[in-house]
């Protein structure tokens, strides 16, 4: 049994499989073809964090592979009335097939799957993001092809995302120019869970227009995670040189592309020309969540498929 965690639980010759079959199964979307691969199974989702993406990605994900959802919040459960996080997983492992927890801390999902009887899937945490850089990795192969090799500048807070495609391209074969505010730095030793990175697949920059020069592609999240709601005015301020703009844009390739996990606010970590211009591929970019997440989920539950 597998779970997926953080990025690194997987292998690069696993995310070769999951990323040829994440085409296949948009494939068979777009031609409203059935692929019933997990009838019979249910997924239960539950929800520490708010979301949207993750929430209809995932729901609509598993009810077109044929099986059926749980939704749980902490408002409407017993985990919200502090029942040991060992105990939950014990009991909601019982009675379903597959987990997606969206929550704060790595340590609540890691207990969890610790104690879980099926595969448990990161849907985000304050310290790794894998099912958005999934998508991410995915949508730059539709449209730019292989991303080994490639650069990507990461603009913005050293965060969940950050860590995340540090992790990528340490194993993946790419390379991330990371750019924060002081005080804002990515934790190496949290990225690489202590392990010593290949050389190479990161480079830091205080200039963010520095760090985007000759990118593949260019990336941001917002200034004010949640969770951070109180530091919002601090933020602000420190943010201030961190917004991704034309200027950024046109140092980078003339075949970049824009990402953004959303929700985005325009005018603060990038402008609305990037955004709605025409190198951005965001929307592909969200909907792409739901086609990988599929490929994830049934690959945990049946392993490499043939057909």
């Amino acid at each position: 049994m597998k779970h997926y965690l953080q990025f690194s639980d997987l292998t690069a010759d696993e995310y070769d499989y999951l990323l040829s079959r994440a085409a296949l199964i948009k494939k068979k979307f777009k031609n409203y073809e059935k692929h019933h691969t997990l009838s019979d199974r249910t997924l239960a989702m539950i929800f520490e964090k708010a979301s949207t993406r993750t929430r209809v990605s995932f729901e609509a994900g598993m009810y077109q592979l044929g099986g059926s959802v749980v939704h749980l919040t902490t408002g409407d459960s017993q985990l919200g009335r502090s029942e040991p996080i060992e105990d939950s997983a014990r009991v909601i492992s019982r009675m379903t097939d597959l987990v997606m927890i969206r929550t704060f801390g790595q340590d609540k999902i890691e207990s969890f799957a610790a104690h879980s009887r099926v595969p448990v899937i990161n849907g985000l945490t304050n310290e790794f993001h894998p099912c958005q850089i999934l998508a991410d990795i995915f949508t730059f192969i539709e449209h730019r092809g292989p991303i080994a090799g490639k650069v990507v500048a990461w603009v913005g807070d050293g965060n969940n995302m950050a860590n995340t495609w540090l992790q990528a391209a340490d194993l993946l074969g790419f390379t991330v120019h990371v750019s924060t505010p002081g005080g804002y730095e990515v934790d190496e030793k949290l990225a690489f869970n202590g392990k010593t990175p290949r050389e190479g697949c990161y480079k830091v920059f205080k200039d963010p227009l520095e760090a985007c020069k000759g990118a593949d592609l260019v990336t941001t999240d917002v200034w004010t995670s949640m969770g951070y709601e109180a530091e919002n005015a601090v933020r602000m301020k420190a943010f201030a040189d961190w917004c991704v703009d034309l200027d950024m844009m046109q140092a980078a390739k003339p075949e970049a592309v824009f990402m953004h996990c959303l929700p985005a606010h325009r005018g603060e970590e990038v402008t609305a020309e990037v955004i709605d211009g025409p190198q951005s591929v965001v929307w592909d970019e969200a909907e792409n969540r739901m086609h990988v997440q599929k490929a994830l989920m049934e690959f945990l539950l049946l392993g490499q498929q043939a057909d």
